[in-house]
């Protein structure tokens, strides 16, 4: 038989029932306590804020290809002679790395540079001499054209001197004709007086004596004429020579100074390619010491012992410049890239650094570093991936609110790296429905260029008005 409460013994069974159907106390709170739970955790997931983001992988770099680690090629090819430095020795800047004995026919002659100089030297003079030369000709030049000039009008002056003696000659003969033809008719003249007697003996002899001198005279301004003649014709030839002459001596010189012009700029183009000889020779032996570009570190010799042959551009050894231009290359999928934007905050895990980090409230990570989109590559790099590089968020750090990154010497490039760029903030029930449903974050993209307007700080959470709105 059961046993029956005491307290069910005095009540009727209807009572009874009634009372075993009365909740325990214990449950109530129980009930009380998961009700309690779920309104906090609806609370949470409302207004709870979770900071969105993309993960990379990646490496550490130096922002700036001038320090970045560079290769220290061979400029000649040649022979090693000897090595200045050893692997991990710290340089300066032209500081002599290794030496190099060229071995090109052309340049084996020791005193080369010596030899080339006096042989400029020796231009040098010629040049010297075809200038004063050219110098004097170019004074013969005008000289013997302003004697031609003084010359051409003499001859010209002669030649006209000439004709006008040949027109007074021609003048006197005219006259002298007239003079015997007056001299005929006053003879006959007389002879008709004398045969009738009134003239005399006397009369008759003088009329012949005049007419015998107008011939002879006649026949004196005939030869004068001729030789007038003569003269104005020895006067055309003579100016015919004088330019003639002139014209050819004025010819010759301008040969000559042409000549001496050309003399001077041949010796002036040898000038110059022995000048270049000279610079290359020059040059060629300086390229036989190869020169630290930068202060650095010598971190690897490529090839070693002395007597073993380089070509020109072989790598000799790999210079670190002495720098503190530090970044970061992260690798993103092509699913992540689109959400990401320069100057978009990133959170770095750096390797070798012990780091807790939390991606949604990266206020409370530990060990990891600031840092800032700096470029993002346009085109992926053959496998899906898009580039970005990070650079240390220079006014968290200024500003105290972040630590700064580890030097050089301890983050050496090449070091692996894990980032995680912040989108924006969303809800915690948000980024669970998203996160359920496989969509991508949201991104609150404002005009090109600008910062985004929401970002999650450590010092400060906030919430933009879109996200409010979807919560809604």
């Amino acid at each position: 038989m059961h046993r029956v409460h005491a307290k069910y013994i005095s009540k009727t069974p209807e009572i009874i029932s009634l009372t075993m159907m009365e909740t325990q106390r214990g449950l109530r709170s129980v009930a009380v306590a998961f009700l309690i739970l779920l309104i906090l955790l609806s609370i949470c997931l409302v207004y709870v804020p979770w900071q969105q983001s993309v993960t990379g992988y990646g490496r550490v770099i130096v922002f700036s290809p001038m320090e970045r680690p560079q290769s220290i090629e061979a400029q000649i090819p040649g022979r090693i002679r000897r090595w200045n430095v050893v692997e991990g020795q710290t340089v300066k800047a032209g500081e002599v790395i290794v030496e190099i004995q060229d071995i090109d026919s052309k340049f084996l002659i020791r005193d080369q540079v010596r030899l080339l100089e006096e042989q400029r030297q020796y231009l040098q003079t010629g040049l010297t001499q075809s200038q004063v030369r050219e110098v004097a000709l170019s004074s013969q030049l005008s000289d013997v054209t302003n004697s031609r000039n003084a010359a051409i009008p003499a001859a010209e002056q002669r030649l006209r001197q000439a004709e006008d003696r040949q027109r007074v000659a021609e003048q006197n003969v005219e006259q002298a004709k007239q003079s015997v033809v007056t001299a005929e008719l006053n003879l006959r003249r007389i002879e008709e007086l004398f045969r009738k007697g009134l003239r005399s003996k006397r009369d008759l002899e003088l009329a012949e004596l005049e007419i015998v001198t107008s011939r002879t005279r006649l026949e004196s301004n005939l030869a004068s004429l001729e030789v007038a003649r003569r003269d104005l014709e020895v006067a055309r030839l003579d100016r015919e020579r004088v330019i003639n002459d002139t014209s050819a001596q004025v010819n010759s010189l301008r040969a000559s100074v042409a000549a001496v012009r050309e003399t001077i700029a041949k010796t002036n183009s040898d000038l110059q390619k022995i000048g270049i000889d000279i610079g290359n020779v020059s040059e060629r032996n300086d390229q036989r010491l190869v020169r630290a570009p930068r202060d650095g570190k010598v971190v690897r010799v490529m090839q070693v012992g002395e007597g073993e042959t380089v070509k020109a551009g072989d790598q000799l050894a790999i210079l670190a410049p002495v720098s503190t231009d530090q970044a970061v290359e992260l690798y993103l999928s092509d699913y992540d890239a689109p959400l990401v934007e320069v100057d978009r905050r990133v959170r770095l895990n750096f390797a070798g650094w012990p780091a807790l980090q939390f991606v949604g409230w990266p206020s409370i990570a530990v060990g990891t570093f600031a840092g800032r989109v700096k470029v993002m590559d346009a085109v992926d790099d053959g496998r899906n991936r898009f580039r970005i590089i990070v650079v240390p968020d220079e006014e968290a750090i200024r500003s105290g609110r972040e630590e700064t990154w580890p030097k050089l010497d301890q983050l050496r490039p090449g070091a692996e790296v894990n980032g995680w760029v912040l989108l924006d903030v969303v809800s915690i029930g948000f980024e669970l429905w998203r996160q359920f449903n496989a969509f991508p974050p949201t991104v609150n993209r404002g005009p090109i260029g600008e910062k985004p307007k929401v970002e999650f700080d450590s010092n400060k959470n906030t919430k933009s008005k879109d996200d409010e709105k979807d919560e809604k």
